[in-house]
Formats: structure tokens, C-alpha cells, sequence
């Protein structure tokens, strides 16, 4: 009798042992995605973005170099770009056509978290898998299998109250992202299309736009 619980006792410690080994939590998770994209030096990739508000989506083409270099070239609204060249943000609405201009102080401030990417968010957002470490259908309508990580919000300082984080599980990239703010409207992001193998000539990041465009400096601090 014993030796049956003894033996019992030790299958159990056994199963136990290797389930704990197989579970990965939600923040393990995030960092694991976090590490993947920390060591992505530069990409392209196809992005569409939606709001709840409005059902026609803004798609485009994105380009990112490391450490600060972004570049969103879109097609809908057609001639839109966005641009930071790690010094300044320069977007182009061509529909008002106005270039909104911000100039980023070289105190490293902007530097250090843009190199910090992904890892902000925990900063600022506690992390939960939305169902479990399992892949799921991306949506109703998709075969596409991904792993949901569901940010909630630390305070209510911050511009979204959820975040929802789709992220394919065999190379660790997003491949959704969708924000609720606090007023239940969603801005959803698909990412689609990655190239991770290609080589940014710098020049890439810079742009002229329109001389006929209306100028305006320092749009994010003006009154």
C-alpha cells in the first residue's frame, strides 16, 4: 500500500513537473516577441488601418530602419506619407494639403525609447494571453492561427484603456494590433507582407514634400 502511494505521489510530481515546464506566461511571452524585434535591423511590410468610426481603411507600405527610422508611403489616401528620420516627424495630407512638421530634441530621450520598442508597454500596460498560450483563429473569417496577448492599462493616463496584440506564433511577428480607448472606439492595425530581408539605403528616409503645401512647425506643442 505504501509503495502504490509512494509511486502514485511521484506520477503526480511527475505530471506536474512537466506541465509547469510546458507553460509559458503571457509576459514570457510578450518578452520573447519583444527580443524578436529588438534584433529585426530593418523591414517592409504592408499595413492597413482601421477605425471603428469608419469603415475605409487607410493602407500603405511601411519601412523601418533601426535605431529611429520609420517611413509609411501610403495608397489610401493616396501620396500620404509619414516619416521620422530620428530628428524630425514629417507628415504629408495631401487631401488638406498641409505638411505637419515636429522637431524631436536631441537629449537621447527619443532615441532610448525607440530603442526600447515593444518592452514600453510593460512599462505602462499589464499583459494577459487574451484566451490562453494556445493559437487561435486570427478572426471569424481567417484560417491564420495566432497567439492574442490583451494589454490592460496601469493608469488612466494612458490614450488606450485595452490592447489587443495578435501575434504569429512560428516567427514571433505581429500581425494585428487593435486599441480600444476609453470612449470603446478601436484603431485596428494589420500587418501583413513582412520582408525582413531587404537593405534601407538611408535615403529612403528622406523627403521633400510639395512646395505648394501649407507648412506647419512644431504641430504637436503648438495652442
Amino acid at each position: 500500500m505504501k509503495k502504490s502511494v509512494v509511486f502514485v505521489f511521484a506520477f503526480f510530481i511527475y505530471l506536474t513537473s512537466s506541465f509547469c515546464q510546458s507553460v509559458v506566461t503571457a509576459n514570457d511571452f510578450f518578452n520573447n516577441v519583444s527580443d524578436n524585434y529588438s534584433n529585426i535591423q530593418q523591414l517592409e511590410a504592408d499595413v492597413e488601418m482601421t477605425t471603428s468610426s469608419s469603415q475605409k481603411p487607410m493602407t500603405g507600405k511601411i519601412s523601418l530602419k533601426r535605431p529611429e527610422m520609420f517611413r509609411i508611403d501610403f495608397v489610401e489616401p493616396k501620396e500620404q506619407v509619414i516619416l521620422f528620420n530620428g530628428d524630425d516627424l514629417v507628415i504629408y495630407l495631401p487631401g488638406s494639403s498641409a505638411v505637419l512638421k515636429q522637431s524631436v530634441e536631441s537629449d537621447g530621450a527619443a532615441s532610448a525609447s525607440a530603442a526600447q520598442g515593444l518592452s514600453l508597454f510593460k512599462r505602462y500596460y499589464t499583459i494577459s494571453y487574451e484566451v490562453g498560450q494556445e493559437p487561435v483563429p486570427l478572426d471569424d473569417m481567417s484560417d491564420e492561427k495566432v497567439i492574442n496577448l490583451l494589454l490592460y492599462r496601469r493608469t488612466s493616463s494612458e490614450a488606450f484603456s485595452t490592447i489587443l496584440i495578435s501575434v504569429n506564433p512560428q516567427d514571433l511577428l505581429i500581425r494585428r494590433v487593435v486599441a480600444t480607448n476609453p470612449q470603446n472606439e478601436k484603431f485596428t492595425l494589420d500587418i501583413t507582407n513582412y520582408n525582413l530581408n531587404v537593405n534601407l539605403n538611408p535615403q529612403r528616409f528622406l523627403y521633400d514634400p510639395p512646395s505648394s503645401a501649407n507648412e506647419y512647425n512644431n504641430f504637436l506643442f503648438s495652442e
